[in-house]
Parts: C-alpha cells; sequence; structure tokens
C-alpha cells in the first residue's frame, strides 16, 4: 500500500530549521497520524510523502510558501500594555488568542517594554524553510467516520458532539 488520498499515514517526523535546530520531533512519543490528501498537514509534507512505502525514509526541504506561509509584517502590533486585561506579568514568548477580521487566530509576544508589548500573528514556523526527516511507520484505510470527521480516531480518542 501506497500513501495517497485518503489513507491514514502514521509517521515519525524530526522538524528542525535551515540551521539544524530542532523544532518539533514525534520521537519518544506516539507516531502522528494523520488522513493523506485533505490538507490535515502542510502542503509540501503531503507531497514529499505522495506515494511512498511502509518503511521509506525521506528529507524533504520545504520553502515557507508549502509550510506556514510566508511572513506577513502587518500581523505584527505594537500595543500598550493597558490594552491586556491581565494582571499577570507578559513575557516574551506568551501566546493570546485574538480576534482578526479573518477569524481567531494565535498571536505570540515578541517582546514587552514598561508599557508597549509586541506582538506577532505570523504562525512561529512562518517565514522559515523546514527540514522535515520522516519514516513512513504505517498506512492503512481510512475508515467511514475519519473521511467524515476528517481527522484521525485513535484508540482513546472520545468524542463528545
Amino acid at each position: 500500500m501506497r500513501v495517497a488520498k485518503n489513507k491514514v499515514i502514521s509517521i515519525e517526523y524530526t522538524l528542525t530549521d535551515p540551521q539544524g535546530k530542532e523544532l518539533d520531533s514525534s520521537r519518544g512519543g506516539n507516531p502522528f497520524a494523520y488522513v493523506h490528501g485533505i490538507g490535515n498537514i502542510i502542503p509540501g509534507l503531503e507531497a514529499a510523502l505522495e506515494g511512498k512505502l511502509q518503511g521509506d525514509q525521506i528529507n524533504a526541504v520545504i520553502p515557507p510558501e508549502n509550510g506556514y506561509g510566508t511572513r506577513d509584517e502587518t500581523l505584527v502590533q505594537h500595543l500598550d500594555r493597558s490594552q491586556f486585561d491581565t494582571e499577570d506579568d507578559i513575557q516574551v514568548g506568551m501566546q493570546f488568542h485574538a480576534m482578526s477580521e479573518s477569524g481567531p487566530r494565535v498571536v505570540t509576544v515578541v517582546s514587552v517594554d514598561m508599557d508597549k508589548v509586541t506582538i506577532d500573528g505570523n504562525h512561529p514556523l512562518a517565514g522559515i524553510t523546514l527540514h522535515f526527516d520522516v519514516v513512513v511507520k504505517e498506512i492503512r484505510d481510512a475508515t467511514g467516520e475519519e473521511l467524515s470527521h476528517g481527522h484521525v480516531h485513535g484508540p482513546d480518542d472520545h468524542h463528545h458532539h
């Protein structure tokens, strides 16, 4: 069986940036499972995995436009500290959910001084060329339920609707 649309693919992966710094990895946990071909994962990784066999190992270098997008500097905003309704210390790296014209998005605090907070609404990996080291662990047909929901149901997955 090959990686193809509507198959459930389980992969082990390590993601590094162009400098070789590890950004994310499934090592030490369960393989990452997704339904192939329906946009569950970034387009560049889907394209790299297409047609592969169980046990195949791939190294994919994915430019930002096929990954998490290019950076949009208009999503960087400088806000008054008083606009944050929190008593907590606001620290660099904190993430908030904010409403935007395109719906809710996650913003990350990138700098803080006495009275100004700079937030960035870009995905943390936007603008970064991604280096994926991936092993295809398992390929199986998706169940009808998985296809209708568009995501994988694990053994301990109980959804309450």
